[in-house]
């Protein structure tokens, strides 16, 4: 019961990479930086290990962003010539590549970190993947024509690393959803039909994580825009709802989203948000009880995930891991309060 995990990233040592940056730069190249990725996630399943998290992941720490560190090991795209665009709705513009034809597999995407992972930890295992509507936003193309067409093919693949995950010994494969929460109208259209083929055939437990972005200045600015209440749950849930995924993961520490939304996901574990990531003050254990306690009253205990908002890859290492055990101690001391 409240098996505590997290959204997926954390941030990379100083010997690894840039900190307190959403896009870092490596720091170290070569053999080096190999070893540097391994110590890295080697690293982070301590520290969530330590603060007592259920279900562990590798912080993402062999990626330089949640979605370019997939399409990397994509053919059918130029990175030499970036485009600028406008993502999430220009929320903010990005020099993004360009998929200029059939798009394909290299090979494994996350064979090694996986590998590394399975190996090192007892815990459950969570792999994120970015998503395939967020994959469409966060590139340009110049082949496919049709932003479903292009999610479909993008799903394609997505699923061919997922099924190689599930081998690995992943006990759960995490799509990265945020343009759900900005494009309501095509989740119902062909976003969940996406996330349906990304997931067919795996047997391991399936999930999408939906947020408000991480805590960086352009989604801080958005999110002062949303008004009082932020209800773009509303419009997406119920077809989640309805939908093959196992768990839903969403924003409610510090947010705006009404906590009631959530039955709107009756059926569905869900990864209820106790840790805000756009803020460097480390929640108490009592105030992430608290938001377990809010979240019971929508929720059965059993499908009840405490995690955090968002990933924490531009926070600092410092920060990060003091929210860690604010997560796992909070868990912990509501999982007493309910006799568990």
């Amino acid at each position: 019961m409240f098996d505590a995990t997290i959204a997926g990233s954390l941030p990379k040592p100083f010997w690894l990479a840039e900190t307190n940056k959403l896009w870092p730069q490596w720091a170290v190249s070569g053999e080096n930086l190999a070893t540097a990725k391994r110590d890295a996630t080697l690293l982070w399943i301590k520290a969530q290990e330590d603060a007592g998290l259920a279900i562990v992941t590798e912080g993402e720490q062999s990626r330089q962003h949640f979605v370019h560190g997939f399409l990397e090991f994509v053919e059918g795209i130029d990175f030499e010539h970036k485009v600028k665009m406008g993502i999430r709705n220009n929320r903010y513009d990005a020099m993004v590549p360009v998929v200029v034809g059939p798009i394909r597999l290299k090979g494994r995407v996350h064979a090694t970190e996986a590998r590394l992972a399975r190996a090192h930890t007892q815990k459950k295992l969570k792999i994120t993947m970015p998503g395939p509507m967020t994959i469409v936003d966060t590139i340009a193309d110049r082949h496919y024509g049709d932003k479903a067409r292009l999610a479909m093919a993008f799903a394609e693949l997505l699923n061919q690393e997922a099924r190689a995950l599930e081998a690995d010994g992943v006990d759960v494969i995490q799509f990265d959803e945020p343009a759900f929460n900005v494009y309501m109208d095509d989740v119902s259209a062909w976003g969940i039909d996406a996330l349906h083929r990304a997931i067919e055939g795996l047997k391991c437990t399936t999930a999408v994580h939906i947020c408000y972005g991480y805590g960086i200045k352009a989604n801080l600015d958005w999110k002062e825009t949303l008004g009082g209440e932020w209800r773009q749950y509303e419009a997406i849930f119920p077809a989640l709802a309805k939908s093959r995924i196992d768990q839903v993961s969403l924003e409610c520490a510090n947010s705006h989203v009404p906590m009631h939304l959530i039955k709107l996901l009756d059926g569905k574990d869900v990864m209820v948000g106790v840790i805000d990531v756009a803020s460097d003050t480390v929640e108490t254990a009592e105030q992430v009880a608290g938001t377990i306690n809010q979240a019971l009253k929508y929720v059965a205990r059993e499908k009840l995930y405490p995690c955090t908002n968002c990933g924490m890859a531009p926070m600092s290492r410092e920060i990060a891991l003091a929210k860690l055990e604010a997560l796992g101690a909070g868990a912990a001391l509501a999982r007493a309060r309910v006799g568990g």
